[in-house]
């Protein structure tokens, strides 16, 4: 079984830190670019991460009325990244809708990039669901409900966590995308994030895309901390601790 493809989340301030890590890796990587950074330095670090030769996840979670989102689609699809998002908690609408932006704005550069939705942040917990969203169905349950909206919208997948990927293609079909934030090697810290895994439990639930930000960027070697994930995710015996 192949593993899931690794995403390195460009979690830095700006660009001059985010190309300093760029250079250290050794080959192409997908990487993911949020708010932070493309707040920050715009449009214009997409193609100095692409000239690179990078493929880019661009993590915006776009949620608004569909028509919006729609013309909002339509101008991402310019810069020509490999996958965009958005929040799933949008509707089916907005989803077809942003969908149909993508294609429209993809028409004259060939592929559209992979479109997926967001069902529950990695930071949320059943607790918080309920008490503070005031949704009364399980976190469990309102992952899957979204997966379905998404799948039914034309989507190519969602963002969940590892936990819930092995359901989600079960409901949903091998074919949709699962692309799983929360991913820390044994014994690291979970920072922020709630609902957590390693890079060998995403492959054993056969996660698509696996998200990695901090346990890569904040390593004192960068390029070795990269490669020993993506041997874990391979099923490889790492060559220990870096």
């Amino acid at each position: 079984m192949a593993g899931p493809t690794l995403i390195i989340a460009l979690d830095f301030p700006s660009e001059r830190e985010t190309l300093a890590f760029l250079d250290q890796l050794k080959k192409p990587a997908y990487v993911k670019v949020g708010m932070e950074l493309f707040y920050r330095e715009g449009p214009a670090i997409l193609q100095k991460i692409k000239a690179r030769g990078h493929r880019i996840f661009l993590d915006l979670k776009l949620h608004d009325i569909p028509n919006t989102v729609k013309s909002a689609m339509r101008n991402l699809a310019f810069h020509e990244v490999d996958m965009v998002n958005l929040h799933g908690a949008g509707g089916v609408k907005m989803m077809r809708q942003a969908l149909e932006g993508l294609e429209e704005g993809s028409r004259e550069r060939g592929k559209r990039p992979l479109c997926i939705a967001v069902t529950q942040l990695t930071s949320t917990g059943e607790d918080m669901l309920h008490k503070e969203l005031l949704i009364g169905a399980s976190l469990t349950e309102t992952v899957e409900h979204y997966a379905r909206m998404a799948k039914e919208a034309g989507l190519d997948g969602v963002v969940c966590s590892v936990h819930e990927a092995k359901r989600i293609h079960q409901v949903c079909g091998e074919g949709f995308l699962t692309v799983t934030p929360g991913i820390r090697p044994a014994g690291q810290s979970a920072d922020d994030q709630v609902r957590v895994a390693s890079p060998a439990y995403a492959r054993e639930q056969g996660c698509d895309y696996v998200v990695v930000g901090r346990p890569i960027t904040q390593a004192e070697d960068k390029a070795a901390a990269y490669e020993n994930i993506l041997r874990e995710l391979e099923g490889i015996p790492g060559k220990g601790k870096e």
